[in-house]
Parts: C-alpha cells; sequence; structure tokens
C-alpha cells in the first residue's frame, strides 16, 4: 500500500508562546497541599471536549522554549506512525518539575483524538525522588505508560529522537496533530496545563477524479427496416381462400393495404422484401395443416401483390403451421379451468403436435373443446406480413420533422443529432432521448450515455442496472465499446461505494486499454488507501 507522508521543514522549528498565558491548568496548589497527577495518559480516545480548562488557571508552560524538529507524519497500511526530534537545548526545566509532553492526532472537527505516548522530562531534584520511589513500590502507571523519561540537564544540549504509532481511522484524514503538556511540581501538585497545534492538515483526504467516455452512435450507411403486423384474417374451417365479406376481413384487408401504402409511397423508402406466414389452429393433423398453413400464406401474398402492383420477386411466403405458441399465449388469458394442465402439456410435446392435440383432447370433454374451438382457434387461424426496406439518411431538418412524423426511419446518429440542435433541457431534446431509448434501448452509445447522466443525478443503481442488462461478458477480451461501457460501470460502483466491484471493473477496462480506466483505477487505489 502506498505510504502518505507529510514531511516538515528540517529547520528548527519553534512554538512561540507566551509563557502562562497559554496552557491549560488543573488549578495551582501549594506545595504541601496533596493533589492529583496531572499526566496524561497513552494512546487512547479522549473527548476533545473534556480538556477545555478555565482561562484563570492557565500558569506553567515550557512549549515556548522546547523544539519539536524534523516532524513527518506517515500513514502505512492500518497504522499512523509520528516521528520527530523533541530539542530540550535552550530549555530550563525547574529542578521540582516534571513536564509530560503528549502528542495526539486530532479529528478535523475536534470531536476525536487519539493520543500517542508520552514523554516525561523530569527536573534533576524530581527524577531522584522518582527513582527513590520507584526503588520503594514501583508503582508508577503514569510514568510506565511513557516511551522515554528524561532527566533534563540544564545548560547543555539535550535531544530525543521520538518515533510512535496509532492504528489509522478514516477520521482522522484533514486532522492535525497537537502536543499536550502537563507540568506538576513537588508532591505530583499541578502546576500548568497547554496543548498547541503541531502539525496542520494532515493526512488530506484525497477526492477522486472519476472520468468517463462516450460511444458515437454506430454508423449505419444503409438503413435497413422492417415492419411487422399481425393480419387477423378470417378462414373457413379447413379452408385457404380470402373472403373480404367474411367477418371482419374487410377492414382487415384495408389496414394491411393501407400500411404497406404508407411505406411504399414514401420516396425515401425502397422496398426490398415482403414476407408473408400463415398459420392454422390444431384441428387435424400436423402435417395438414403446414399444407393449409401454407396455402393461406400464399393466398394472402397473391391478394397483397395484386392490390399494391408488386414484382413478384418481391414476395416471399413462409409457413409455421399450427400456432401453438399463440394457442398458449391466448389461453393464458383466459380463466378456462383446465388451462394449466393444457399449457403443461404444450411446453411438454413440443417435438410431436399429433401427440400433444390427442393428450389434450383426452383430458377435455366435448363442451370444453367447443369452447377452445369458438374462442380460442379463430386467433390461430391467421397470416403475418412483414414488410423490408432501406432508407436514405437525412439532414437535421428532415430528421427533426420525422422525429415526430416516422422516427422509425432515423438512426442514433441522426436522432443524437436532433437532441443537439435543441440543447439538454428543452422539451425537444427530452423527446428525442425518448425516441431513442424506444428505437434503440440496447445501443451502447445510449447505453452509456444514460448511465453518466444517472451518475450525475447520484442514481448509481439505476447507471448500474441499464449496463448490467447488456450482459457484457465477464471474461475475455472486451471491444472497445465494451471497454469504455465497463469503465463507467466502475464510476457507478465507485461513487456507490461499491470499491471491489468498481476495482474489477477499472481493471478489465485498463487492461483491453481505456485509458480514463487506467486513471480511474489509480484513483480508486488512493480512495482505498484512506479506507
Amino acid at each position: 500500500m502506498k505510504k502518505h507522508i507529510i514531511i516538515l521543514s528540517a529547520i528548527t522549528l519553534s512554538l512561540v508562546l507566551s509563557a502562562g498565558s497559554t496552557a491549560f491548568a488543573a488549578g495551582k496548589t501549594s506545595a504541601s497541599t496533596a493533589c492529583p497527577a496531572l499526566a496524561p495518559g497513552g494512546a487512547e480516545n479522549h473527548d476533545a471536549d473534556n480538556r477545555t480548562v478555565p482561562e484563570k488557571d492557565r500558569n506553567v508552560s515550557y512549549l515556548d522554549v522546547i523544539r519539536f524538529e524534523n516532524r513527518e507524519l506517515i500513514k502505512d497500511d492500518g497504522s499512523v506512525s509520528l516521528n520527530m526530534d523533541i530539542v530540550l537545548d535552550s530549555t530550563k526545566i525547574r529542578t521540582q518539575h516534571t513536564v509530560t509532553l503528549t502528542p495526539a492526532l486530532v479529528s478535523k472537527d475536534g470531536s476525536r483524538e487519539m493520543r500517542f505516548e508520552p514523554v516525561i522530562i523530569d527536573g534533576s531534584v524530581r527524577h531522584k525522588v522518582f527513582l527513590r520511589q520507584d526503588r520503594l513500590d514501583g508503582t508508577r502507571p503514569q510514568r510506565d505508560s511513557a516511551q522515554a523519561i528524561i532527566k533534563r540537564q540544564n545548560g547543555k544540549e539535550q535531544e530525543y529522537t521520538y518515533v510512535s504509532e496509532v492504528p489509522y481511522g478514516r477520521w482522522m484524514l484533514d486532522g492535525s496533530i497537537r502536543i499536550y503538556e502537563t507540568v506538576s511540581g513537588c508532591a505530583d501538585c499541578g502546576e500548568g496545563m497547554s496543548d498547541r497545534t503541531l502539525i496542520g492538515h494532515i493526512l488530506p483526504e484525497f477526492i477522486p477524479e472519476w472520468r468517463t467516455g462516450t460511444i458515437a452512435p454506430e454508423p449505419e450507411p444503409i438503413k435497413i427496416r422492417a415492419e411487422t403486423r399481425v393480419a387477423r384474417l378470417q378462414f373457413r374451417h379447413d379452408r385457404y381462400d380470402i373472403l373480404p365479406s367474411l367477418a371482419n376481413n374487410r377492414a382487415v384487408l384495408d389496414t394491411v393495404y393501407n400500411s404497406i401504402a404508407l411505406v411504399k409511397e414514401k420516396e425515401y423508402i425502397y422496398i426490398t422484401g415482403i414476407y408473408v406466414a400463415g398459420f392454422a389452429s390444431p384441428e387435424g393433423t400436423y402435417e395438414y395443416n403446414v399444407r393449409l398453413s401454407s396455402n393461406r400464406a400464399r393466398a394472402f401474398a397473391d391478394y397483397i401483390e395484386k392490390k399494391n402492383d408488386f414484382n413478384h420477386d418481391l414476395m416471399h411466403v413462409e409457413w409455421s403451421g399450427e400456432d401453438w405458441d399463440g394457442f398458449r399465449t391466448e389461453l393464458d388469458k383466459t380463466f378456462f379451468p383446465k388451462k394449466d394442465s393444457i399449457i403443461s402439456i404444450i411446453d411438454t410435446y413440443t417435438q410431436d403436435r399429433n401427440e400433444c392435440e390427442r393428450r389434450m383432447r383426452s383430458i377435455l370433454t366435448a363442451a370444453e373443446y367447443k369452447w377452445l374451438v369458438d374462442e380460442i382457434y379463430p386467433y390461430l387461424r391467421h397470416c403475418t406480413y412483414r414488410v423490408e426496406y432501406n432508407v436514405r439518411n437525412f439532414n437535421l431538418e428532415e430528421a427533426k420533422e420525422l422525429i415526430y412524423e416516422r422516427p422509425q426511419d432515423l438512426n442514433l446518429k441522426e436522432i443524437y443529432e436532433v437532441a443537439a440542435s435543441y440543447g439538454k433541457g428543452t422539451e425537444g431534446y427530452e423527446h428525442a432521448m425518448t425516441v431513442a431509448q424506444e428505437y434503440y434501448p440496447t445501443a451502447p452509445a445510449l447505453v452509456n450515455d444514460l448511465a453518466i447522466e444517472a451518475i450525475a443525478q447520484g442514481e448509481y443503481d439505476k447507471a448500474i442496472r441499464g449496463i448490467m442488462e447488456l450482459d457484457i461478458a465477464t471474461e475475455g477480451e472486451l471491444t472497445e465499446k465494451e471497454a469504455e461501457l465497463t469503465n463507467t460501470l466502475g464510476v457507478a460502483y465507485a461513487k456507490g461505494g461499491q470499491y471491489q466491484e468498481a476495482k474489477s471493473a477499472f481493471e478489465r477496462a485498463s487492461g483491453a486499454g481505456n485509458e480514463e480506466a487506467s486513471h480511474n483505477l489509480t484513483q480508486l487505489l488512493n480512495v482505498l488507501d484512506q479506507m
């Protein structure tokens, strides 16, 4: 894990304090009066509010003459280490005084802190007293917790190299290092308490800069389109001739004619083929019904060709026999009591439809079967037709008209150009993007743009779902578009706090050569280092 280091100048730095006016005091008592020791504890959490001492009780402090040089704070994985030199050269400690220095890491808002090991500096007399007491009972927990106990030799150069560490916590980011000083006199009477900032703005929080890219809409030199419709023509049982006067056939045939004419009459459309398919209901054998559906399809194709004056070569006839899929769909809409049993038979005997019909007939009464023949089977005797055609490309003004009239004839690039011409936030832009989603819901360019927009709105789950619906392979090499989408996916994960998923996405996209992903991976590692 990369280390974050804050190094201060090696030039001697002094804390410029006014003696007696900068300390927190616990109250001054005479040397003959018993009073509690005021040395702070070891490395533990403390409430910063608990250290406030009334102004009137502030007094003795040595912080203005103790120097803290070569200060640096190092974060390494799960710990934070404070390194510095405590220089006492200009410090004259009174012989009866003990000075306890305790560095602490304080949160940005001051609500939390963690203390490093203290260092104790004794005046000459106090040091002798404590040595004597140690020989007698050895019970000095505050002194035992100190990293070092130094006897100050006034008038001489004296320096101590301090190194101490505490467990890292994210709350430490943008915090500070403070030094707490406790001065006690004979009999451990309080003489003064002070604290000052030693290093400000430590461990600055890393704010990542996530990058996403765009995907250009796929080019479409020849716009190939197709429109498929169902013609619910009624056929007499076992017949295939087209009877306009039967049931609702006239309205159905008029709809067929008008829908084809609408395509045929557009000057920018070139019809390349008309495909007709016929279907039958399940009465009789499967083989017979295949022939029946073929004859119905041919009759319908001949009708379209004559009515629309098409070249015969444009007509293509297909047939599918019995419409079991349609049977299943229509039956599922009803409350027929044996619906589930029939659907189970349909799903089981897919390879032998004759057996399927026999099994179905065996569980039905005559009245039940007649209901199916009268209510469901007419929907299964029908034809479908599909018109395939090519569309030329359009300029902006043409596209702005067609996006309301026939948006299916525009490619995604043309829709994007229309949207851009109106500008984000406008009604025209929103309409164009709605059209894009309707006709090109899985286009990588659109999915990526919608995900980026969702991320900007803080809808990270929505962005993730949109990209994941494309079912990008989790193994193997990514294409350029897949890498861009995977990078956007990683940003959505990272913004949503799913860092391991983000790391995996950035690694995959970066491995495919995506530069934004390489940048984002570096950003993510810096974020993870501060977790």
